[in-house]
């Protein structure tokens, strides 16, 4: 007997800023809705195990503080936030980050999906730098904050990841919860050097 009250809709996510995409004068500012974010803490005493397993499965190093490493494999990029506690951003997987993380990395880390926490913005153009130098609290020259560099920090009083990408590109991940304000608070940047 077929349930009479089961739902014939199909619930669908929807990104934090419905995957906006806006070109100013040569600059670009594009939400980032393909990519799953898990955090990784190390087990005490398990650097080495988690080292192992990133190099040998992704073919790629475990940043310094401070510092992102990328790998071809599932497109991922992994951050150094701090001492013994990595993001690693890669492909989208649907709802499957844990599982892609647990069948790639094993045990050798602790795993935590933040995939629904974050909006990702990525600003890219000549004029990128200046524009987030206007928003952000720390110093973005290019001798300073170069391409493989990633920070905490905080643009317009909220909190924000930004990566140091190549040609002038940033990736800036910052709370789900605040999108629409921090998105205004670029655009309005964006504006102001235009």
């Amino acid at each position: 007997m077929e349930n009479a009250f089961v739902s014939k809709y199909l619930l669908k996510a929807q990104s934090p800023l419905n995957g906006m995409n806006r070109t100013f004068e040569g600059m670009i500012i594009k939400e980032i809705t393909n990519r799953d974010i898990v955090s990784i803490a190390t087990p005490l005493g398990g650097k080495d195990a988690l080292s192992g397993a990133v190099r040998t499965t992704y073919q790629a190093t475990l940043p310094i503080v401070g510092q992102w490493t990328g790998s071809n494999v599932d497109n991922a990029q992994f951050l150094g936030m701090a001492s013994d506690q990595y993001f690693v951003m890669f492909d989208h997987s649907g709802s499957e980050a844990l599982i892609v993380m647990e069948s790639k990395l094993g045990s050798a880390g602790y795993y935590t999906d933040q995939s629904d926490s974050w909006v990702i913005i990525r600003i890219g153009g000549p004029k990128s730098r200046s524009a987030l130098e206007r928003i952000c609290s720390i110093d973005l020259h290019p001798t300073v904050f170069p391409e493989g560099n990633v920070t905490r920090t905080l643009m317009e009083h909220l909190g924000t990841i930004i990566l140091s990408e190549p040609n002038n590109y940033f990736l800036l991940l910052s709370a789900r919860s605040s999108a629409e304000s921090f998105l205004q608070a670029i655009q309005e940047s964006v504006e102001n050097i235009l």
